[in-house]
């Protein structure tokens, strides 16, 4: 996800997202625990992504930046 897209996003859909993404992250985890990943560049990809929209919800959060503009 871009920063661009995730900055037009509302504060509870970029929560949503967020927790989303952990799930499928530690869905991940356990399938490269269990098997042989397909794309292991998935993890960190995802790692980033979840990175973005905890930056994003804080600079909403002390109102730095307005979510879903």
């Amino acid at each position: 996800m871009k920063k661009k897209e995730l900055a037009k996003m509302s504060y509870n859909d970029m929560v949503a997202q967020r927790d989303k993404l952990r799930k499928e992250l530690l869905n991940l985890r356990v399938e490269q625990v269990m098997s042989h990943l397909d794309n292991p560049l998935a993890l960190r990809t995802m790692r980033r992504d979840i990175a973005r929209l905890n930056t994003l919800i804080h600079q909403h959060d002390i109102g730095i930046a307005k979510a879903g503009k």
